[in-house]
């Protein structure tokens, strides 16, 4: 995986989302922030997170979309079970993804955070595909922007997210991240 000077991931199926904006001027990007989808809750494989990013859910399609079809949300990234990366924002840009937040001192984690979103629910583990996907991408992040940190949306929206969840193995991804073969 390669970041292109459009700011998007070369390897990742991209799929433009509306819900994006400019960062404000001189924002330094330098966090990685991991999250965890899926939807319906605890559904896997379909469609409806891509259609939650670009506007399109039907809140007929099932009776959870009735409650989040009208949210504008967006990652830059989704990881699916079995590896495949897309992206939904190029990272120069801001996804909507953390909402009320703060990391370390720092307010609203949109500005800085590249975020991305793994499918999977909270108290589920991920899969063993997702940790590379993952760290593949850290890596060719890491390689063109100044990350300096990564932390869960648990962590940067504390009592209000839980994800991705007590599940999450943060080892294994250091690790991952560490290792020059994947």
């Amino acid at each position: 995986m390669r970041l292109g000077p459009d700011g998007r991931v070369r390897g990742a199926r991209y799929l433009a989302s509306p819900n994006c904006d400019a960062r404000p001027a001189g924002a330094r990007v330098t966090l990685l922030l991991l999250h965890s989808i899926s939807l319906p809750p605890g559904s896997y494989g379909g469609d409806a997170v891509e259609h939650l990013f670009t506007n399109r859910l039907d809140p007929r399609a099932h009776p959870y979309f009735r409650d989040i079809s009208h949210m504008r949300v967006s990652a830059h990234f989704f990881v699916r079970r079995d590896g495949a990366l897309q992206q939904f924002v190029p990272v120069h840009r801001r996804a909507w993804h953390a909402g009320a937040s703060r990391w370390r001192g720092r307010e609203r984690c949109n500005d800085c955070s590249v975020g991305v979103e793994l499918e999977g629910l909270e108290g589920r583990a991920f899969t063993a595909a997702q940790y590379i996907c993952l760290a593949r991408l850290g890596r060719a992040l890491a390689a063109a922007l100044p990350l300096s940190a990564c932390a869960a949306h648990s962590d940067v929206a504390p009592g209000r997210k839980r994800d991705p969840g007590a599940r999450f193995r943060w080892q294994r991804l250091l690790r991952a991240l560490a290792e020059r073969y994947i």
